[in-house]
C-alpha cells in the first residue's frame, strides 16, 4: 500500500540549527528542493552559543591580524585534542579546508573582524574577535606545535551564536530552503529495502495563530534564560507538551533523495545523561529542550550504530581574569589537578574523573589585587557574576593551613603543593604539571583564597556541559552506518547528531566548526554531489 505524504522535498534536513542550516545551503546549492524540519523556530543549540569557529592554517581573519599560522601547526595541536575521534585523512581535510571555511561563511554574511585578544581567556570581550580559544598556550599545545589564536568569534555584542546563525538562515531563504517550524520529527519512514524515504513528525502547523504564537515564545524563554534556571525550564517545558498534546497533529513528509539528522546532542535528556555519564550532573544544560537525544534514537531506531556516548564535556572556566593563569587549582588532597592555563574543558574533565568534581582556586593577595583590576576591564557580564560569586563565597586564612582548613582541605597536602610549585620558580625549573613560564607566578603574601570552582549546581557560578557521542558517519559522506559498518541509505546525520571532530575533547569553536564541516558534507552527500578529497575544492560560494 502505498503510503500519503503530506510534504514532499529532495533533501530533509532534520533540525535547523547551525549543522542544518549549513547542509540545507549545500544541498539546495547542488540542486535539490529542500525542506528543514524544527521543533522550535530554528537555531538550535547554535544561536544560545558564543559563535566561535575554531580555524586557522592562514585564514583570512588571521592574515588581517597579522597572525602567522600554518595548517601543518594547526594539524599538530589537533591531533592531541581530536584523539582518533575521525581519522587522520578526515582531520586533516577539515584543517586543509579550514580558511575555506571562514571564506565561505563570510560568503553567507557571517561578519568577522580581526581584533585580536591580547590576554588569555575562555571568551573576549566585545572589543576583540579573535582570541586563543582552546589549550594552544599550555604546556600541552606548546609540547606539540606554535600556538596560533583560532577562536574566530562572530561579530556581534554580547555572544554571538545570533550572529553565525542569523546570516546562514537568510541564505538559506535567499536559495529556496523551506522551513517548517513547530514542527518535531518522530520517526524515520523506511521501505521495504531498510532505506530512509521520510519523516513522520507531530506538527502545529495548522493549530491557531495565538497557540503558535504562546509555543513560540514559551520555547524562546525556556531556551534563554530558561538555560540558566532549570526550574523554568521544566515548567514551561510542561506547558509545551501539553499544547503539543492538545493541537499537534500527525504529518509525513516525504525524502526523495535522503534525510540528514542535525537535531543536536541529548544533554537536555536527563534519563540518557543519567545512563551514559551519571557523573555529568547539575551541570548547566548547554543547549535547548530539542537537545534529547531524538536525532540519535530515531536513526537507531532503523539500525544506526552509535559510538562516544559516554563523552561529555564539562566546562569549568577560570578564565577571565587572565591573571587567574598564575592560580594553582588543588582537590580536596591539596594536589595540583592541571596546568591551569589549559582550557575550561581540559579542567572539568580533570575535576570530575580525577578529583570527584571538587576544586579550588588557591590564590594569594598580590594575584587577587591584580585579579579584581583586571576583571573590570577584560569581561562579559556572566564573566563578572562568574567571578563575583567566586570571590563572594571563598574563603580566606592568614595562613595555608587556616585558609585550607576552612574549605575542607588537606592542609599539609597545600602546603606540599606550595612549596614545590615556588622551589620550582625559585630554581627556574619547569611547573610541576607542566605550565608554562610566563604564567606562573609564587604563592607567597597571605591572606590566602580559596575560590570554590567545584562542578555542582549554581545559578551565578554554573558549569555548562555538552555531549559529544552521536550516531556513526561515513566520513566521506556522512552517511549513517549500522553496526555492520553498512551506509543506511537515504540517512545522514551531521553536528551532536553524529560522532564528529569534537567528540573526544572539546575546546571553544570546534564543536561549530564540526556542525559547519560535517553539515555542508552531508548537504552535498544528500544532494547527490560526489564527495571531493578536499574541501578545498569547494569555493566561498558553496558551488
Amino acid at each position: 500500500m502505498a503510503l500519503e505524504w503530506d510534504l514532499a522535498a529532495d533533501t530533509v534536513v532534520i533540525g535547523f540549527g547551525a549543522a542544518g542550516a549549513a547542509a540545507a545551503i549545500e544541498a539546495a546549492n547542488g540542486g535539490a528542493q529542500v525542506l528543514a524540519l524544527d521543533r522550535f523556530a530554528g537555531g538550535g543549540a547554535s544561536v544560545l552559543s558564543g559563535g566561535v569557529v575554531y580555524a586557522g592554517g592562514g585564514t583570512s581573519v588571521q592574515r588581517a591580524a597579522g597572525v602567522a599560522d600554518t595548517p601543518e601547526q594547526m594539524l599538530a595541536y589537533l591531533r592531541r585534542e581530536v584523539g582518533d575521534a575521525v581519522t587522520p585523512a578526515t582531520l586533516k581535510r577539515f584543517v586543509d579546508s579550514s580558511p575555506a571555511m571562514i571564506d565561505w561563511l563570510a560568503a553567507q554574511g557571517v561578519p568577522f573582524e580581526a581584533s585580536l585578544c591580547p590576554y588569555k581567556t575562555s571568551y573576549p570581550s566585545d572589543r576583540y574577535y579573535l582570541y586563543y580559544s582552546g589549550s594552544e598556550l599550555s604546556g600541552f599545545g606548546r609540547a606539540v606545535a606554535e600556538p596560533a589564536p583560532r577562536g574566530h568569534r562572530a561579530k556581534g555584542r554580547g555572544t554571538s551564536g545570533k550572529q553565525l546563525f542569523g546570516p546562514l538562515a537568510a541564505s538559506a531563504a535567499r536559495l529556496g530552503v523551506r522551513v517548517e517550524t513547530l514542527t518535531r520529527a518522530t520517526r524515520l519512514i523506511t521501505d521495504d529495502n531498510g532505506a530512509v524515504i521520510g519523516v513522520e513528525c507531530a506538527t502545529l502547523r495548522d493549530a491557531p495563530g495565538g497557540v503558535r504564537a504562546r509555543y513560540t515564545r514559551m520555547a524562546k524563554i525556556a531556551a534563554k534564560p530558561g538555560i540558566y534556571y532549570k526550574p523554568l525550564r521544566r515548567a514551561l517545558e510542561r506547558e509545551l507538551d501539553a499544547l503539543d498534546r492538545r493541537h499537534a497533529r500527525t504529518i509525513r513528509v516525504q525524502a526523495r533523495r535522503g534525510v540528514i539528522l542535525s537535531a543536536g546532542g541529548f544533554i537536555a535528556n536527563r534519563a540518557m545523561v543519567k545512563e551514559f555519564g551519571p557523573n555529568y550532573r547539575g551541570g548547566l544544560v548547554l543547549g535547548t529542550t530539542a537537545d534529547d537525544g531524538s536525532g540519535i534514537t530515531m536513526a537507531q531506531q532503523v539500525g544506526a550504530a552509535t559510538d562516544r556516548m559516554g563523552n561529555i564535556s564539562a566546562w569549568r572556566f577560570i578564565l577571565p581574569p587572565s591573571g587567574f593563569t598564575g592560580a594553582i587549582l588543588v582537590g580536596a588532597d591539596g594536589r595540583r589537578v592541571i596546568d591551569e592555563s589549559r582550557y575550561g574543558a581540559a579542567v572539568g574533565h580533570a575535576l570530575i574523573t580525577e578529583h570527584g568534581g571538587k576544586g579550588w582556586l588557591l590564590v594569594d593577595d598580590t594575584l587577587m589585587r591584580t585579579a579584581i583590576g583586571e576583571i573590570k576591564r577584560q569581561s562579559t557580564w556572566f564573566q563578572r557574576a562568574q567571578f563575583e560569586a567566586m570571590r563572594r563565597s571563598a574563603v580566606r586564612g592568614g595562613t595555608l593551613e587556616v585558609a585550607a582548613a576552612k574549605a575542607g582541605i588537606d592542609p599539609a597536602g597545600l602546603r606540599a603543593t606550595v612549596n614545590a610549585h615556588n622551589a620550582a620558580i625559585d630554581a627556574g625549573e619547569p611547573d610541576p604539571v607542566g605550565k608554562p613560564a610566563e604564567f606562573t607566578k609564587p604563592v607567597r603574601q597571605g591572606p590566602f583564597w580559596l575560590l570554590d570552582v567545584g562542578i555542582k549546581p549554581s545559578l551565578t557560578n554554573p558549569c555548562a556541559m555538552l555531549t559529544l557521542g552521536g550516531v556513526v558517519v561515513d566520513e566521506q559522506t556522512g552517511a549513517v552506518k549500522t553496526a555492520e559498518g553498512n551506509d543506511i541509505p537515504g540517512l545522514y546525520a551531521a553536528g551532536r547528531t553524529a560522532v564528529g571532530l569534537c567528540s573526544d575533547s572539546y575546546v571553544s569553536g570546534l564543536s561549530l566548526a564540526d556542525c559547519l564541516f560535517s553539515g555542508r558534507r552531508a548537504g552535498r552527500s544528500a544532494a547527490g554531489i560526489e564527495p571531493v578529497e578536499s574541501d578545498n575544492a569547494i569555493t566561498a560560494e558553496g558551488n
